[in-house]
């Protein structure tokens, strides 16, 4: 790696952190020294880059900084590729509309012209056939996250007993036959996953979450990895 690539590559690394990355891992991960990391540090500040740095603690990226991409690997290419196909399969219009245009983004966002690369990946996500009946539901789940909202769903259960449920949508899953919403549910004081073809129907409130989207997904994601493992504790040893 040269050094205007190594400097590209220091800038997106930093790009990828939101808390501040040592000197000595900024070095490690680009093979160089420390002397010659804190050298490709100053030129990117002496070339305008909105490095801020503090002995002891690391660099971090001033936010509201854009850099497009120098290039990307065929690995990261295809990783890219694949899963914006992934997503035009999925049941949700907006979403698989949006993946095609950031395949056209993604080919124009490199000084190389990738949209014959894009063509020519060979990688294909297997398309289901959906219904399109919660398409709409999916959009307004994935609203009230961005915006923090409370969602009341009227949801379904097992037995098709409908009941309102005031939740703070979490997490959307998109497996390849049904979507999950990880919730708070507020009705239940716990966290509840429930399944998107079991809202009947879903309204967007004024209310917002009572924390924070961020913290609440880490929390959810702790109490899915405890019960994980109390369901693989419970399952029987293979013989």
């Amino acid at each position: 790696m040269d050094k205007t690539e190594r400097l590209f590559s220091i800038m997106d690394t930093l790009r990828r952190h939101r808390q501040p990355v040592t000197a000595a891992a900024l070095a490690e991960e680009q093979g160089v020294s420390v002397r010659t990391l804190y050298r490709d540090v100053q030129t990117l500040i002496g070339l305008g880059a909105p490095i801020d740095g503090e002995a002891g603690v690391g660099y971090v990226l001033r936010p509201g900084f854009f850099l497009p991409p120098l290039m990307f690997s065929p690995e990261e290419l295809e990783a890219l590729v694949l899963g914006a196909r992934w997503v035009q399969g999925r049941p949700d219009e907006s979403l698989s509309l949006a993946a095609t245009k950031a395949l056209g983004k993604i080919a124009t966002a490199s000084p190389d012209d990738l949209r014959d690369r894009i063509e020519t990946t060979g990688l294909w996500a297997a398309q289901g056939t959906w219904s399109q009946d919660k398409e709409p539901l999916l959009s307004v789940i994935r609203q009230a996250m961005r915006a923090e909202k409370v969602l009341t769903i009227s949801y379904a259960d097992e037995a098709g007993r409908v009941s309102e449920r005031p939740i703070w949508p979490v997490t959307l899953a998109y497996y390849e036959e049904k979507q999950i919403v990880g919730a708070w549910c507020t009705l239940r004081q716990a966290f509840r996953n429930f399944r998107v073809d079991r809202i009947r129907e879903a309204a967007q409130g004024e209310d917002r979450f009572g924390k924070r989207r961020a913290i609440l997904l880490k929390e959810w994601e702790r109490v899915w990895a405890a019960e994980a493992e109390q369901r693989r504790g419970l399952a029987p040893s293979p013989s």
